[in-house]
């Protein structure tokens, strides 16, 4: 629920002429009788006394202020949309093999595994995605879907954060985890379907090479991103030893020939990269690339507030005139 003044107009000129005749009244001298020697009257004066005189006019301005408010009409309100328009599928489709806990990533200046990095812009691009629905498939030996397509996103923003390297084995089967995703796509309504397929290695397992899978995905109106993540040559990895952890150099294979084949097959594109910027910047253009042009019908509900401004204020003003003819009553 959000809040708002419905006449905001309403409140300048008012509240500017009741804040100057509220110090005004404060300011004039009181109504008082004339005495010759004011001195010994005094010390028959009272703080209490003197709010007492300035109950009536604190009555007043309380009523006042309270008239001005209702007249701007505040109200309570909120907004439920309805999409008019299907927006984009998009299937993430990510390696969580082991080669993908190579420390060659930074994040905030440390190093971090290629999976933390993947796991961080990944979040920021689905938050980015307000209106498309999203599903996950990760892949190592074998691939399957995490989360299907969904409007959820904080359901995809939990699983994102619960994936590990090895969940899915340490090989890496490309061509099944492109099947898998198309598979989630082919049969749906939508105005794009699109695949983002994230890895850093070859495929080396499963029986489905990435290329058919890439024809048959195409065939069904999937386009496919690529994108290769890893530094060229060795890169460094957290090993147990006997003598306890040590970082080791290994060689991680990126088969960019084949991925680049496979976006070009899905008409889509293939990018590299080699750090955490790189990465983010590739999932930034693929989000500009890929906006979805959604229609929303907005409904707005309004609750009215005006009677909790109106009804104090003239309880208020009653209670003045009240004690104006009885307690504090002025004699001329």
């Amino acid at each position: 629920m959000m809040f708002r003044f419905a006449y905001p107009v309403a409140l300048i000129v008012p509240l500017i002429f009741v804040g100057a005749w509220i110090a005004w009244m404060f300011v004039r001298k009181e109504q008082s009788i004339r005495y010759s020697v004011t001195s010994s009257i005094v010390r028959f004066t009272s703080s209490a006394d003197k709010l007492k005189g300035r109950l009536p006019l604190m009555l007043r301005s309380i009523c006042l202020i309270g008239l001005v408010l209702a007249c701007a009409r505040p109200q309570l309100y909120n907004v439920e949309r309805e999409i008019l328009s299907p927006g984009v599928d998009i299937m993430l489709t990510l390696d969580t093999s082991g080669s993908m806990q190579a420390l060659d990533f930074t994040l905030d200046g440390d190093p971090v595994t290629r999976l933390t990095a993947v796991k961080k812009v990944v979040n920021d691009f689905i938050k980015k995605r307000e209106h498309d629905r999203i599903g996950l498939v990760v892949f190592g030996q074998e691939a399957f879907t995490q989360a299907p397509l969904t409007m959820d996103k904080g359901l995809l923003l939990s699983l994102v954060e619960g994936m590990q390297i090895g969940m899915a084995g340490d090989s890496t089967a490309i061509g099944s985890a492109i099947a898998v995703s198309a598979k989630r796509l082919k049969d749906l309504d939508a105005a794009s379907k699109i695949l983002i397929l994230l890895t850093d290695g070859r495929n080396n397992a499963g029986d489905l090479l990435p290329l058919q899978a890439a024809r048959a995905a195409a065939a069904v109106g999937v386009k496919i991103y690529t994108i290769g993540v890893g530094s060229k040559g060795e890169a460094p990895f957290k090993v147990n030893t006997i003598f306890g952890e040590r970082t080791v150099y290994q060689r991680v294979d990126l088969d960019e020939e084949t991925l680049r084949n496979v976006a070009s097959t899905g008409g889509g594109k293939f990018y590299l990269a080699a750090d955490s910027e790189q990465l983010s910047g590739i999932y930034d253009l693929i989000d500009k690339e890929e906006k979805s042009e959604v229609k929303l019908k907005e409904f707005f509900h309004y609750r009215e507030l005006y009677r909790w401004f109106l009804i104090p204020a003239l309880i208020f003003l009653c209670l003045e005139l009240i004690l104006r003819l009885t307690i504090l009553r002025v004699l001329p």
